[in-house]
């Protein structure tokens, strides 16, 4: 199953997308409900209830404006720092990490920040250069999984049952500001710096421990990696998260970035105004967005 938010002649709307992803059948979602995308609809199916009856006909993605399928997370998203072994390596390297220490370029354990929910947009927004205070504007194509059945204390054996599904995020990156502050969050969630989509994929359609996910910055690929070079594995990030925080239905985690993110390249190949960011998850789909 997949599950968009979009705008419909200038109307909220969610509704499941084909599994071609050439249509999507509107819901007729309670309107107190449409400002949080699908997660409504991912809690529902989570409690097992129906989800809301078909709303007027099915749409073309040319004739909606897709948002972000989950527009404003109800907390921060859990993020996953260095967990490709190749990233952590270049990342390490790069001068930029300020948790790189003398021969633990690799993390014995998963190194997690958060990003504020604020700074999520939607597929095609313009991810924005806050020119005032950072230009050192970085891509991460990371896959990111949706939380369905809650809990605490998960055990990695259990883990994946708690999986509803997936989505593509890209965490963008103000690189100076990451290194300047000694942590993650602040550079990580100024506005626009976490476009998602292009909607939910739920667990039976893709496998999120063996999928590839690449990026492309106006048509050059930087990135190509399969998840299972994932240093920490997805029932392993959910074991550690839930060990002290409960889990719920809807709830994000950002896996991590492969190899060939700016910083990587010398001189570093930031983001300029221009610039067209494509991230691509074989059984998801396309998140595409441009710089300005």
């Amino acid at each position: 199953m997949r599950l968009a938010a979009f705008l419909y002649q200038g109307q909220p709307g969610v509704g499941i997308v084909s599994a071609n992803g050439q249509s999507i059948q509107p819901l007729a979602a309670p309107a107190a409900e449409l400002a949080l995308g699908a997660l409504p609809l991912v809690e529902a199916l989570v409690e097992g209830r129906a989800l809301p009856a078909s709303h007027g006909p099915a749409l073309t993605p040319g004739q909606v404006q897709l948002l972000a399928p989950i527009p404003r997370p109800r907390r921060n998203i859990f993020c996953v720092g260095k967990n490709y072994h190749a990233h952590a390596r270049e990342f390490a390297g790069s001068g930029f990490d300020s948790s790189a220490k003398s021969g633990g370029d690799i993390p014995a354990d998963p190194i997690l920040f958060s990003k504020v929910p604020e700074c999520v947009v939607g597929p095609h927004h313009p991810i924005r250069i806050p020119t005032a205070v950072s230009t050192a504007i970085d891509y991460e194509a990371e896959l990111c999984v949706v939380i369905g059945r809650g809990g605490k204390g998960i055990r990695e054996e259990d883990a994946l049952g708690h999986v509803w599904g997936y989505t593509i995020v890209n965490d963008v990156t103000a690189r100076d500001w990451q290194s300047r502050h000694q942590q993650w969050l602040m550079g990580k969630s100024f506005d626009t710096f976490c476009p998602m989509g292009p909607w939910l994929v739920s667990a039976d359609e893709v496998d999120g421990q063996n999928t590839q996910v690449k990026c492309w910055v106006n048509g050059e690929e930087r990135q190509n990696a399969s998840t299972r070079d994932l240093i920490f594995g997805i029932p392993k990030l959910i074991a550690t998260l839930s060990a002290g925080i409960t889990l719920y239905p809807g709830d994000l985690i950002a896996t991590g970035t492969p190899v060939g993110v700016g910083i990587g390249f010398k001189p570093p190949k930031y983001l300029q105004a221009g610039d067209v960011v494509k991230i691509e998850i074989d059984g998801i789909g396309v998140l595409e967005n441009r710089v300005e």
